[in-house]
């Protein structure tokens, strides 16, 4: 079923970076990368399909998280293992079962890219004693969308007809976990589960100074 359904997120909005299918021709280590990304995400997946109790749905991928890591608010920097010594996130938090791999080149940032978004969530959950593998994060647009003026490395906020086009994706990828509470990450997926009748809870997006709020509200539903 999750190889399915990542072979269905193949078809991609005119506009929108496809991290599994497409390949970063100037920032890619490798022309292999778009497969290297698929691989990710079918393990982080796989390891959590018939176990995880929350998903957690944010806006869309950044190219910071995903664009080079496959996974939704998950940067290479975690996978590489630079933010165990300050945040207590492993590798083997993410996935156990292939070897993390980055898929940006080295010279262009040496320890990987980093998302604030990916360190908060990660760092939040470590922090409050979660199971990562109890978590699984994903967007209502499961593609990158970047400024065209400003290239692959930017992010911008997703076209109403964009966030259209994600609905399809997400109602699948609900249907993967059975009996999981799903949160809102955001307004703009609170807008989408709620267009799906999708019963959810909302949290603050934890960037832009919305983290301790972000923590508050997660202990509180880890409590729950």
């Amino acid at each position: 079923m999750i190889q399915s359904y990542i072979k269905s997120l193949k078809q991609t909005p005119t506009g929108l970076f496809n991290p599994w299918y497409h390949q970063d021709k100037k920032h890619d280590l490798l022309p292999e990368a778009p497969d290297i990304r698929r691989g990710q995400l079918q393990a982080y997946l796989t390891e959590r399909q018939n176990r995880a109790r929350f998903l957690f749905i944010a806006e869309a991928l950044g190219y910071q998280g995903g664009h080079f890591t496959g996974i939704a608010m998950t940067s290479e920097r975690i996978l590489l293992g630079h933010q165990e010594d300050k945040y207590g996130v492993k590798p083997e938090h993410v996935f156990r079962n292939a070897d993390p791999a980055r898929t940006s080149r080295p010279d262009f940032i040496e320890k990987g890219m980093s998302e604030p978004t990916a360190t908060i969530m990660w760092g939040a959950m470590i922090d409050l004693g979660i199971n990562p593998y109890d978590v699984v994060l994903w967007n209502a647009v499961p593609w990158h969308p970047y400024n065209t003026e400003k290239g692959l490395l930017s992010n911008r906020t997703p076209l109403s007809g964009e966030m259209e086009a994600g609905l399809k994706h997400l109602k699948m990828f609900i249907s993967l976990f059975d009996g999981v509470k799903v949160v809102a990450v955001g307004r703009k997926c609170e807008q989408s589960l709620t267009e799906l009748g999708v019963d959810h809870t909302g949290v603050r997006h934890p960037a832009n100074g919305g983290a301790p709020k972000f923590r508050m509200q997660l202990q509180k539903l880890v409590g729950e």
